[in-house]
């Protein structure tokens, strides 16, 4: 090669060994948290009567740390080490990369600290109270500037797919953050989403399914198709399948939100194009996983030697498993059976343990050896972490599955008189602890492979000699090949910034064509006259159910099913959920739903349940909430929360905040003296009083209409 024509340049490893080093530490801190969280399900007892040690806390910990901080980093780890070399050039800016993860890594213990604390959203997989978010967003643009100025400076014209679902993913990653996180702050730590009930349910699970679309899948996409044929030393099997499956797979993705609120009180029309759209993803996610395994035809003999390629196989074939599965549960008949069960906790984990958790686990163990110049130090060892790790998925998974049948099971089940057969709620919750348990030692195995794994990698590099500028070579971009423009594909894969913006067209179809009409249209939401904002005291209440992750565990929808409408009530309807920011459907029934519960029970028995649960309900796996009896009620914020909520259109009075405390302190002396004609002495300015005001408030106002009106 002439040297007159060829630039040399160097590769920053530093950077891609940072973001390494805090996957793997993460990773570590994520799972433990997450095996705290399975075995308080067990032991209630590991919930320690602490408020920042519930499930209620430790599991969004659990779910953002994993989420954002272990597959984050696993994403910019592989970004920062493919990116440069496919486009044949060293990242744009160090400075910029330096400022990326030192900031993502702020957030991460930030986000730790404020979900212990209860501050918190209460929405899920988009916990983190405002001031985050902007941080998130400015970090985001800064990794973003980072990858699109060193795409525009690229030595090599041609754009491999994979950066193709790099750029598809930093675009829609933006928009879904954006779109999701529009909210009023009350403080510093405190804010309200600006949409309410059922567009805020849309636009959550929009974000929240396209969170796992857009962060946990395409992303890692890229790194497959970089890293599965790096690792087997053979090229990508259809690179024109891989064309048809990124463009494809962003564009039906985005609509697939609603399948997570089938049977809810969202408008039909939109349910059903979530379910279509759904059933079509699978098309393009087995292309995906076909075009990876197949990646590896004739070299099979080198998958049974190899960890790295071991782990590449079962996370695909995990990814594959998981992408069936989904478009699976969106199907109607079957969500019926899923949604609110274990099922759904079993299908993410394939797809987080399997499809995330060993991509990274292979491409960690074929890295590390490169930058440090050496070999890895056990090949015996990684090989007990792959089987380890997949026992681990195994005793995870199937006890999951084999606890959301029972539970689905027993819910829906009558007596031959007509009556339910399991009308305690709590006789599915008992039924399924062994499951539960199995689940816990499932995590405890694949914890035990991660620490096998970070103790193989301590040794590699402490054998190793780390290369942190790694010298390349490579012509100018003028004299770079050109490939002969004989696909259409051709014009967009040299035009980065095109891709950008068709990316970013192509993705906010399906998302304009769900919002807008559930936005605009009246009819999409009815209202019903009798349902009147929460007073201050149940506003407050509001908040600390939402600040103690109540939303974890209790859904407050009840579907039009048999089961459901005998065992909570009268199903719900839209227009009870106006005046909800953020609205409680949830997502999950550890506990049963609470949508009619006010006026179930009295005051006391709320008051004990929350001290002492298993007093009112033997058995019960809840924790105890014991300081919302010493706490006292902030109101300082009252007066704020009122203005903002008239900021979001709730019809308060004017001047409503300057005398809310009074009908607050009102309300809030009525309950004690009601707690008091039991027996229980109870200062009225305490936390327990705002809770059992918003949990007797609860599922009322509709009960108070004429029945004619209700249909």
């Amino acid at each position: 090669m002439n040297n007159t024509t060829v630039d040399t340049f160097y590769y920053n490893n530093k950077l891609v060994r940072d973001f390494a080093y805090a996957t793997a530490f993460w990773g570590l801190i994520g799972m433990l948290v997450g095996l705290l969280a399975a075995f308080q399900l067990v032991y209630p007892e590991l919930n320690f009567e602490l408020p920042y040690t519930t499930f209620g806390r430790t599991r969004p910990l659990h779910t953002n740390a994993v989420i954002f901080a272990f597959v984050g980093n696993g994403i910019f780890m592989g970004v920062y080490y493919s990116l440069p070399r496919l486009l044949k050039t060293p990242m744009y800016s160090k400075k910029l990369g330096n400022i990326h993860f030192w900031g993502w890594q702020g957030i991460i213990v930030a986000a730790a600290v404020t979900l212990l604390l209860g501050m918190t959203t209460g929405k899920e997989y988009a916990e983190l109270e405002w001031p985050i978010d902007i941080a998130i967003t400015i970090i985001w643009v800064i990794f973003g500037a980072n990858m699109m100025a060193t795409i525009l400076q690229r030595r090599e014209s041609h754009l491999y797919v994979a950066i193709w679902f790099y750029i598809a993913t930093w675009v829609t990653v933006a928009v879904l953050h954006i779109v999701n996180s529009m909210e009023i702050p009350v403080n510093l730590f405190k804010s309200y989403s600006v949409y309410a009930g059922v567009q805020d349910a849309l636009v959550q699970w929009w974000y929240g399914h396209n969170a796992v679309a857009f962060f946990l899948t395409t992303p890692y996409l890229g790194l497959m198709y970089y890293f599965m044929p790096k690792a087997a030393n053979r090229p990508v099997y259809s690179y024109r399948l891989s064309i048809i499956h990124f463009w494809a797979l962003i564009f039906i993705y985005i609509w697939a939100g609603p399948h997570h609120l089938l049977y809810t009180a969202l408008p039909d029309w939109a349910q059903s194009l979530g379910m279509a759209f759904s059933l079509m993803l699978i098309a393009p996610s087995w292309g995906g996983m076909l075009n990876g395994l197949l990646t590896l035809r004739g070299a099979w003999d080198k998958v049974r030697q190899d960890p790295v390629l071991k782990f590449m196989v079962v996370a695909v074939t995990a990814y594959g498993m998981a992408t069936f599965e989904g478009p699976l549960m969106s199907i109607k008949a079957v969500n019926a059976i899923s949604h609110y069960t274990d099922w759904t906790i079993a299908h993410v984990h394939i797809g987080t343990l399997g499809w995330n958790g060993f991509l990274t686990f292979g491409i960690m163990y074929w890295l590390f050896p490169r930058i440090f110049r050496t070999k890895l130090y056990s090949i015996k060892l990684a090989n007990a972490h792959f089987w380890i790790g997949t026992m681990g998925i195994l005793f995870y998974a199937v006890p999951l599955y084999w606890a959301g049948f029972t539970q689905s099971l027993m819910w829906k089940e009558f007596t031959e008189e007509g009556f339910l057969a399991y009308p305690n709620f709590l006789e599915t919750v008992t039924q399924i602890l062994p499951m539960y348990l199995m689940r816990a030692i499932g995590g405890s195995l694949y914890v035990v492979g991660l620490l096998i794994m970070l103790y193989n990698i301590y040794k590699t590099v402490k054998q190793g000699d780390f290369l942190e500028a790694e010298k390349a070579q490579a012509p100018p971009r003028a004299l770079a090949h050109v490939h002969e423009a004989d696909h259409w594909h051709r014009w967009i894969e040299k035009r980065p910034m095109q891709l950008l913006v068709a990316s970013m067209f192509v993705i906010l179809i399906g998302g304009v064509v769900e919002m807008v009409p559930t936005f605009l249209i009246s009819s999409n939401v009815p209202t019903i006259s009798t349902v009147k904002p929460y007073t201050p005291l149940e506003l407050q209440g509001r908040d600390i159910y939402i600040a103690e992750g109540c939303y974890v565990c209790h859904s407050q929808m009840i579907r039009p099913f048999r089961d459901e409408t005998e065992r909570y009530g009268e199903f719900s309807k839209g227009g009870e959920f106006v005046y909800d920011h953020p609205f409680q459907w949830g997502s999950k029934r550890t506990g049963p739903d609470l949508h009619r519960i006010g006026g179930k029970y009295s005051d006391s028995w709320h008051y004990n349940h929350m001290l002492e649960p298993v007093s009112m309900s033997p058995g019960s796996i809840m924790p105890s909430y014991s300081w919302l009896i010493e706490d006292k009620l902030d109101t300082h914020t009252t007066a704020k929360k009122i203005r903002v909520m008239q900021q979001l259109g709730v019809p308060y009075p004017k001047g409503y905040d300057k005398i809310a405390n009074n009908d607050l302190e009102a309300q809030a002396q009525a309950i004690a003296e009601r707690l008091k004609k039991d027996n229980i002495e109870v200062e009225a300015d305490r936390e327990i009083i705002a809770l059992i005001a918003y949990l007797q408030r609860l599922g009322t106002d509709i009960k108070k209409q004429p029945k004619e009106e209700d249909e």
